[in-house]
């Protein structure tokens, strides 16, 4: 797989040359911005803000056109600065009077961009926003000292009532340990820590960092990108009438500016304040993978009963019993105050069935909970024995998790059905006020429901079979509710706002303003939640809102485990080669879109480990699986989607199907679309 192999059947490539003119065009119009200042009839001091960003844009066009483009970049992103700076000083008037020149700094960024210069991220300024240090406003790197292309002025930064240091200036360390971790604790730790809200669990360091299922949610150095916190700024967290403090919001930006570092002394050890188990670690216990011969299973038979009769004590436990949890497979290995409750191969000698068959000490599980019968200890004893190997995802999933993917795994399509149906149920009781006002129905493949009439639910039910026919254009599978593995939920809400709440209340996050459809699949639940009004009466635009959502949630469901990248990408591509013809302006957006996200990404990498922001790494998502879709490499994209449906890992599939692992396809279309 080459250069030319990408080329073929891409159409983005194509219209390269004819948007290099488009910017010669669009950077040699700065008269505009002059005869729209005295139309607004600005200060002189505005005009003077505004001739500098219009001379600066110029200089840029001019080094472009001859071929300059490293310098034409310093010179953009010197126009950005001027741009911040005139709009913070002028005011609305002045952004007014910029619009053409934002325009024109917008194409350039993207242009510039498939020319491989690297630039920061163009953010509009905002007309509202109080004066800033401009030259901190535009560091979107990690790297909080670097200088920025151009000289400034001296930053006359007003001093604020409550000053804020910035860490890079000198050996200022925020600690993880002392002071964001205590913080974390008390603001998150109902729904993230003894429990995972949204897919999102803070218990340990690197979960924290890992982020939930939509990207991570931490940017080191970065505390404008850092979703988590955004959505303290605005009031989206944390839940249930706490809030954090504005001093406690000062130490999470602190450590973040510092480069979000960790001090203590296991990434991987829970941050709960003397929650961590006092015994020492047996060194001796090694996790044991499951051959296969077993005759019991810790994730399906072992696991359930630990979570129906540990559950408060040891796991999920707010304040843990005898220094044991159980919240992950590593920790019942690990023991308690009394050391290591597990002898492999060893039953009879394990303190778990000691315990359990009230042998030593106080008998479990304690509490006024009745024992297990003589058959629930045997099969735990029968485990030990044959090794208390794992057959789970890894040590560190939560076991809650592990038995209720175990279970689904083993589930018929009917049973899983009933169990979304469940789900749904509960997720609605959460955003509506009266479960009475939920209307429900059944089709083929989904459960739709929602505070709607039934005749709006028959509408989206209608139109979601139709498109099933799209959908299997790009994923193949079996009929009726087996397709999703049970039928799929979807939500329809007659109000942006009440399917807004459904994301905050359910997943546990904000969502974009322009979104009016998502969907998501974690291993067992799987839904789309949409908007469509009683009055909505344009099919093509209910049609479309479903269109992308439900092929993504087809690719995801193939197999637990396929990257979200790439299933939401597959969407994306599907739904953007579809309107393609249709829709110019769009595609001139979305490749303004795309080098905006690109101006971010480091590496393939970053990308593939979701370290960039959610919108960044599905747009990217969405550009990357349109090469893989095309003509050139459509039948690789098949056998992949076929490998999935046969129950095969995603990795291997991929570099069955493409020949190449995905972290050497994505590096080789950055290249291509960089032009390196």
């Amino acid at each position: 797989m080459n250069e030319h192999s990408f080329a073929e059947g891409n159409e983005m490539m194509k219209t390269r040359y004819l948007c290099s003119m488009l910017l010669l065009c669009l950077l040699m119009t700065a008269s505009i911005c002059r005869t729209t200042a005295t139309a607004l009839d600005l200060t002189g001091a505005q005009t003077r803000l505004i001739e500098k960003v219009n001379e600066t844009v110029i200089a840029a066009s001019k080094s472009y056109a001859a071929g300059k483009y490293e310098t034409s970049g310093q010179q953009i992103i010197k126009a950005m600065e001027q741009l911040q700076d005139a709009v913070s000083k002028g005011g609305e008037e002045a952004f007014a009077a910029l619009a053409p020149a934002i325009q024109r700094i917008e194409k350039a960024h993207t242009l510039l961009q498939f020319e491989g210069v690297s630039l920061p991220p163009f953010r509009k300024p905002d007309p509202n926003a109080p004066p800033v240090d401009n030259a901190a406003a535009m560091k979107d790197d990690p790297k909080p000292d670097s200088d920025t292309p151009s000289k400034k002025p001296e930053p006359s930064k007003p001093e604020p009532t409550k000053p804020e240091p910035s860490p890079a200036g000198g050996e200022m360390m925020v600690s993880f340990k002392d002071e964001v971790a205590p913080i974390l604790v008390q603001r998150c730790g109902q729904c993230h820590i003894r429990d995972t809200k949204g897919g999102f669990n803070t218990a340990t360091f690197a979960a924290l960092m890992k982020g939930p299922p939509e990207g991570v949610v931490i940017f080191a150095g970065d505390t404008i990108g850092s979703r988590l916190i955004e959505t303290i700024e605005t009031g989206d967290m944390p839940r249930g009438g706490g809030r954090v403090t504005p001093a406690e919001l000062k130490t999470l930006k602190d450590w973040i500016k510092s480069g979000a570092k960790f001090d203590g002394d296991d990434p991987a050890a829970p941050i709960g304040g003397g929650a961590a188990p006092a015994a020492p670690v047996n060194m001796n216990l090694e996790v044991r993978r499951a051959t296969g011969s077993e005759t019991v299973s810790f994730a399906s038979d072992v696991a359930p009963l630990l979570v129906d009769n540990c559950n408060g004590c040891h796991l999920d436990a707010m304040q843990v019993r005898g220094g044991l949890r159980l919240d992950t497979f590593a920790q019942l290995l690990q023991g308690g105050d009394s050391g290591a409750i597990i002898s492999p191969g060893k039953s009879s000698e394990s303190l778990l069935i000691q315990k359990l068959k009230g042998m030593v000490g106080q008998r479990m599980p304690a509490g006024g909970r009745p024992a297990l019968s003589d058959e629930s200890i045997q099969l735990i004893s029968t485990w030990i024995d044959e090794g208390a190997t794992l057959d789970g995802d890894s040590p560190t999933q939560p076991i809650r998790v592990m038995s209720q993917l175990a279970w689904a795994a083993a589930a018929s399509p009917e049973e899983m059905s009933e169990h979304r149906k469940g789900l749904a149920d509960d997720h609605l009781k959460l955003v509506t006020a009266s479960a009475g006002s939920i209307s429900e129905l059944q089709t083929d493949h989904f459960h739709v429901s929602g505070p709607v009439s039934v005749g709006t639910l028959e509408l989206v039910g209608r139109l979601a079979e139709a498109q099933m026919k799209s959908v299997r254009s790009v994923v193949k599978g079996e009929s009726g509710e087996a397709f999703f593995k049970g039928r799929a939920s979807i939500f329809v809400f007659p109000k942006r706002y009440e399917y807004s709440e459904f994301a905050k209340m359910v997943e546990s996050r904000s969502i974009p303003s322009d979104w009016t459809s998502h969907w998501s699949f974690d291993g067992i639940d799987a839904y789309l939640s949409m908007v469509c009004s009683e009055q909505e009466e344009d099919e093509d635009v209910i049609s479309g809102r479903l269109a992308s959502a439900m092929v993504s949630l087809a690719v995801a469901t193939r197999r637990r485990g396929v990257p979200r990248w790439f299933a939401e990408g597959a969407g994306l591509a599907n739904s953007t080669q579809a309107g393609a013809a249709r829709d110019r302006d769009a595609i001139r957006q979305q490749q303004a879109d795309l080098s905006q996200a690109l101006s971010t990404m480091q590496n393939a990498k970053q990308f593939l480990d979701g370290k960039l922001s959610p919108e960044h790494t599905d747009l990217i998502g969405g550009m990357v699986v349109s090469t893989m879709m095309d003509r050139t490499h459509r039948r690789s994209f098949d056998s992949l989607i076929r490998l999935l449906g046969n129950g095969q890992p995603f990795e291997p599939s991929f570099i069955a199907s493409f020949g190449v692992r995905p972290e050497d396809f994505v590096k080789n279309w950055i290249a291509w679309v960089r032009g390196s």
